[in-house]
Order: structure tokens, then sequence, then C-alpha cells
């Protein structure tokens, strides 16, 4: 190690992980903002040292946000990204140019900050309110720690909704709104259109919204607040999109349709017409961030940016023989776009299904579409459960599989998911031998980040998975896993793609 690189302290980052976990957690969701202003009006206001690209939605937020990410690092922009839950650190929520924020600075911000975090705290229980949530005071050092790098932009993805969500801070200069379906209904709305309401909370006056494909209900919300503040607006299907897709080893070969600018023949080494429909509205928020949407970016500069770009625990192969692949899914819709990429970038002719889901989830309804998705290719399933104290227990959930149309004889049911991947495997060992036998570890990121790490992969995003030969095809349109004695129940997880 050089002596300008800093010294891990997992010890403290582990003593700042404890502070943070000993508030109300994140998936308590407050419906207020003005505590999160008093805190950035303490701090100095730390939000506003940097343009903001805000990314809100129900699927594909994290993903978008990696792609922007990456996009205006390779036109050498230094940038901050937060986004959550997380894998495998806390510190990965807090990104500096790519990589998870050192634990050197995590620890010091949050050290610097707590004392004034205090005062927020007192002055809430002084009015009987709760003092901050862990989201709150996470989203508080994640713009200490940008303002402190400090960085050129930042991706900031709001953790629940929009509206009341403590990210909302913070002044999005252009805003992104990844497809919206019925997710967090109990917070949110039991419409699509509800839901978008609060969404559309980010769009801010005088900004830029980005929006992917919507159901037109959902849509209609957005295009009424844009209007109403004074936004500019651009969809996906209007006045950008995906022209073509061609699958490709390792990946996919896109032609995107800009605000700005066509630009063809992209390599995005990721699956699905989900990522290739990610990748559209990705490019054509960071043309309204760099141009206002009127210039055309840099071709190679483009050409680099998406072919730098990861998406851990999304449709990652994480083992081959068998082939075993993690994809974190927390509802039908986002299960739907997972199942039509594995049939189409995967040549499995039997897939073993490992599955956990969270209690607050729509585990039915996610069953139901896992049955209807994959049918015939899936009749081998073990049936698990994560560590955090909000997973639905194994046995409870092979039931629900049952009332679904899972056979009860085709379940293995175990707590352990240590035992899960070993039977996934061997079962999947045996269709291999007839040919395409593969393990997909679906649900909740917390099930996802556990099997990352019981598997070997790493932090960034392990082996890459590679495809079967090119086929053209048209179209347009956590947990800490180490918690070393910490709770690993107070997560949410609307960001899993």
């Amino acid at each position: 190690m050089s002596a300008f690189e800093p010294t891990p302290d997992p010890a403290g980052v582990q003593r700042v992980y404890g502070a943070l976990l000993s508030r109300a957690p994140e998936n308590k969701m407050e419906r207020r903002i003005d505590p999160l202003r008093r805190a950035m009006e303490v701090l100095g206001d730390p939000q506003n040292t940097a343009p903001v690209i805000h990314l809100t939605g129900t699927n594909g937020k994290t993903s978008s946000a990696r792609m922007i990410e990456s996009l205006l690092l390779a036109h050498d922009i230094r940038t901050g990204r937060y986004t959550s839950p997380h894998l495998s650190s806390v510190t990965e929520r807090i990104v500096i140019d790519g990589a998870p924020v050192s634990d050197e600075a995590f620890v010091r911000v949050w050290d610097e900050i707590e004392p004034f975090l205090q005062i927020v705290d007192a002055e809430l229980e002084a009015k009987g309110e709760h003092r901050l949530t862990f989201f709150e005071a996470m989203t508080v050092l994640a713009f200490a720690i940008f303002a402190d790098e400090p960085v050129e932009a930042v991706v900031l993805e709001v953790g629940l909704g929009g509206t009341w969500d403590a990210t909302n801070v913070a002044k999005g200069q252009v805003s992104v709104v990844t497809p919206i379906s019925l997710d967090h209904t109990d917070l949110l709305g039991d419409t699509v259109g509800e839901i978008a309401e609060e969404k559309a909370g980010i769009i801010k006056p005088g900004g830029i919204l980005i929006s992917a494909a919507q159901e037109p209900e959902a849509a209609q919300v957005l295009l009424e607040r844009a209007r109403e503040v004074g936004a500019e607006w651009r969809f996906e299907g209007v006045e950008f999109g995906v022209e073509s897709r061609t699958l490709a080893v390792g990946g996919q070969i896109i032609n995107l349709q800009g605000i700005a600018g066509r630009y063809p023949e992209i390599t995005l080494p990721l699956f699905g017409q989900h990522q290739a429909q990610n990748a559209a509205t990705a490019l054509a928020a960071v043309e309204a961030f760099i141009g206002g949407g009127t210039r055309e970016l840099n071709q190679e500069l483009v050409q680099a940016g998406f072919a730098a770009v990861s998406s851990p625990g999304r449709l990652e192969m994480v083992r081959s023989s068998p082939t075993m692949v993690v994809d974190a899914g927390h509802n039908p819709a986002g299960l739907r776009a997972s199942a039509e990429a594995i049939k189409e970038s995967f040549g499995f002719t039997k897939l073993v299904l490992v599955l956990g889901i969270l209690q607050e989830k729509d585990a039915a309804g996610m069953l139901l579409e896992l049955r209807e998705q994959y049918g015939e290719l899936v009749s081998d399933v073990a049936i698990t459960q994560s560590a955090s104290a909000r997973a639905i227990p194994a046995g409870e959930l092979a039931a629900l599989a049952i009332e679904a149309g899972f056979e009860e004889s085709d379940l293995f049911v175990t707590e352990k998911l240590d035992d899960a991947l070993d039977w996934a495997a061997a079962r999947a060992d045996e269709s291999e031998e007839l040919g395409g036998g593969g393990v997909l570890v679906t649900g909740s990121i917390t099930l996802v980040g556990e099997a990352r790490t019981l598997l070997g992969a790493d932090a960034d995003g392990g082996p890459r998975m590679v495809s079967p030969a090119p086929v053209a095809m048209d179209g347009f349109a956590l947990e800490d896993l180490e918690l070393d004695g910490l709770d690993a129940e107070d997560f949410d997880e609307e960001d899993e793609d």
C-alpha cells in the first residue's frame, strides 16, 4: 500500500454503522423533509456543492445510476454516487469516482457531522418527533462526504418514493424516473398513478425530466408535474430510446437514439431488454446534464462509459459448472424483466431456483410471476431465507409457493442458505449432464448479497456472464452481509432492479 492510500479501518466503519443502526430503520419512512433541511442548514448546505442527477422509480434505479456514473467518468467528471441498499459493506452506498468511499473518509466525516446531527435530534425530540432515521442520517453523511471530496456531479438515488424522501433536499438539475410499477403500496399508494405522484416530487423547477417508458397513468402524472414546475421533459419511446439490440458475448450490442444524437454499436456488458432501456434512459440523462440535451456527446466517450458498466447482483453470473446466476428481484415486474433476460441470454434447458423474499413484499404475486414466466423450465425450487429478521420464514414461503402452483415434491425447504445453494448446485449438475442446467438465486437483495458472499463473488461485480451466439433482435420503445453482531433487519430494498 502506498503512503497516499488511506488505511482501511473496518472497526471504525462498524462503529459508525452501529451508530446508524441505532436509529429508526430505513424502511420506516417518515413523511417529512424539514428535519433534513434543518440538518443541511446547520452543516452549511452541502447538498448544494455540486449539481445533481436525481433518480427515482420502482425498478432499474441502481443500474441506471451506475450507467450514468460511468458515462460521467468517461467524460472526466468527478462523481459521487449515493444508492441503497448495499451488498457487502455500508461504504458501498457512498461512491467516489466509481469506488466505495474510503474507510478513513467515511469514519472521519461521520465524526465531524455527528455533533450537528445531535443538535437536530434534540430539536426534534423537543417537539415530540422522532430523531433522524437511519436513512436520513445516512443521506446527510453522503452529502457531507461529497462536499468534503469534493465532487463535480452527484448521482443521487431516492430511498423510497420521492417527495418525502430524504434525498429530496437536493435540487436535481436532471430528474430521472425509471419504470414505475406497484411496490410499497402501503406507503406510496395503491395505483401506479398514486405512486407516480409521490415520485414526481423530485422534478424541480427549471430542471429536465428524463423518463423511461411508463404506463399512461404514470406518464400523465409526470408530465403534469413537469408542466406545473416549468421543467422540460423527454420520454423514452418519444424523444429517445433503443433502436435495436443484438445479443453478444458478455452482454449485448445496442443502437441508441438519444435526445441530442444517435449512438450506434454500443457495447453493454449487461443482459436483458430492460438493461438496454436503462442504458437509453441513462444516456439521455447525461446528454441533458452535460449539454442541456442540445449537444451530441462524443461517441468514443459514450462507448467507453458503457463498456465499463457493471451491476453487481443483477443478472450476475457468480459461478460456472454449474452456471449460477444471482439477480435481486423485489416485485413481480422486476422478476418478469429478469425472466425475459434469462430466457433470452442463456441456453438453459433446466433451471433450479433458490428463492427468499422479505415480509413486506408481494410474495404471492412474485411466486405467481415466477411460475408463469419459467413454466416447465423450472421444476426444482429451494425455498430459503436470508439472515434478515424481515425475511419470510422458509416454511411460510414454501406454503405460499404451493398455493402459487409449485408442486410440493419439487420443493427443498431450508432456513440455511448454504444448504439451499448446495442442493440447487447438485440438482443443476444432474441436469447439466443432459445439457443446459443452471441455478438462479433470486428474491430479496439480502438473499442475493449473502449468496454472492458464500459463492465468492468480488464486491465490484464478480465474473462476467457469457451469452449464446449473437441473435438479431429489433425493438423500440442491504443489509451488511458481514455484520459482526449487528442487526440485519433495518433495510429497505426498493432500488433492486
